[in-house]
């Protein structure tokens, strides 16, 4: 959710503009400040970001996004294999060559699950390859999966949006002719025909990236103590509980999106802290990166408002009923600018808060209190530990 100021905002950030009651009462007695997920020389994307928040420092346990993501979906990985990220694309169809196609959407309209392993079912039978096997993920996030493979740089789609794709398709010439070949399989599906007519961003390309080898995650609770929950609808940061050994708690109606079951994610966390004897629950919300992507700004400030009114500030409320002291650590984990519509590796702005001592006086959470804190922790991974520790 952090951003850069933009100019039809009054050259603010939309977590300046946006309404956020619970996260600035948080923020009036906690800890305000700047650090960094992302490590230097490191590409920033939602897997380094996200290792980072959970304490892993990503020069050490990085091996791939894919991987993080079979671990979610239950692909037993060898060591020799390799997985790729598998997201089905919208791309123009007006050009007669695919590489001069644009990519229009790298979600295709946050297409459901539903509709998209229709599709990846008839990508399993017009894409048969030996070695190669493809696996239903969430949304428009699956995964292809080469046995005994090897890794190869690949382009994220988000990162080239509006860009003609010749100059980032794979060197790699099967992951090329099967991309290619994709998109004759779908962009006349019956399942894009509809959406078409329906105003929706047809599906009608495979894109690979992320490519990786198996993870091997230190356990969370034989790192940090503490019985740990994640709830989430993104295969990646269900990946990484698996890997480290926390519990996925699943929520009906968390889709990643804008219009996900916030109040869910809420109620669950309450649960898993005061009546199942977790000890820390990481409540991961996808729509404001989403909407980064999209260039939805008002989108955006919905996502962060949507995150303060129906998770944060209820949240606190119950925690506060029950008597339980607490911690709270409010943070993106990347900044997703609408300028440029994916992901930068600049600092981030976080909010520590302790129930049982006053750790500051801020006037409300976003970036420039957290510039104006002074406060800057380089490593960001480390920030997990400092949440954690006796102070």
């Amino acid at each position: 959710m952090a951003d850069e100021p933009i100019s039809m905002l009054g050259e603010k950030t939309p977590l300046q503009v946006a309404n956020k009651p619970g996260m600035d009462a948080l923020a009036k007695d906690g800890e305000v400040g700047l650090t960094c997920m992302v490590p230097e020389g490191m590409a920033p994307g939602s897997d380094t970001a996200n290792l980072s928040v959970m304490g892993y420092d990503p020069k050490i346990y990085y091996t791939g996004r894919s991987p993080l993501e079979a671990l979610s979906i239950g692909v037993d990985m060898a060591e020799a294999d390799v997985s790729f990220r598998c997201n089905v694309v919208t791309l123009s169809e007006e050009e007669d060559a695919y590489e001069d196609k644009t990519i229009i959407d790298h979600s295709s309209g946050e297409i459901s699950t539903e509709d998209a392993a229709v599709l990846i079912e008839a990508l399993k039978e017009g894409l048969k390859k030996d070695s190669y096997e493809f696996y239903v993920g969430t949304s428009y996030r699956h995964l292809l999966l080469h046995k005994n493979g090897k890794v190869v740089e690949l382009t994220p789609p988000h990162d080239i949006l509006t860009k003609r794709i010749g100059d980032y398709l794979p060197t790699d010439e099967v992951l090329r002719e099967m991309m290619e070949k994709s998109y004759d399989i779908l962009v006349n599906h019956p399942i894009n025909e509809k959406r078409k007519e329906q105003g929706l961003n047809p599906a009608n390309s495979a894109w690979f990236w992320g490519a990786g080898t198996r993870p091997a995650l230190q356990s969370f609770e034989k790192k940090t103590g503490k019985r740990g929950a994640m709830i989430s609808a993104v295969d990646l940061l269900k990946g990484i509980a698996v890997g480290s050994d926390m519990d996925n708690i699943e929520v009906d109606g968390a889709n990643g999106g804008l219009h996900t079951n916030y109040t869910g994610k809420m109620e669950a966390a309450v649960k898993a802290l005061l009546e199942d004897n977790y000890d820390f629950v990481y409540i991961h919300v996808e729509a404001p990166d989403e909407m980064g992507h999209q260039g939805l700004v008002n989108e955006k400030i919905q996502a962060i408002e949507n995150i303060d009114k129906f998770i944060v500030k209820p949240l606190i409320e119950k925690m506060n009923v029950s008597g339980e002291d607490y911690r709270v650590l409010v943070l993106p984990d990347h900044p997703t600018p609408i300028r440029v519509r994916t992901h930068t590796s600049g600092p981030i702005p976080y909010l520590l808060y302790d129930s049982t001592k006053k750790l500051g006086n801020n006037s409300g959470y976003d970036e420039c209190v957290a510039v104006e804190s002074g406060i800057m922790k380089q490593n960001g991974y480390q920030l997990m530990d400092y949440l954690l520790s006796d102070r």
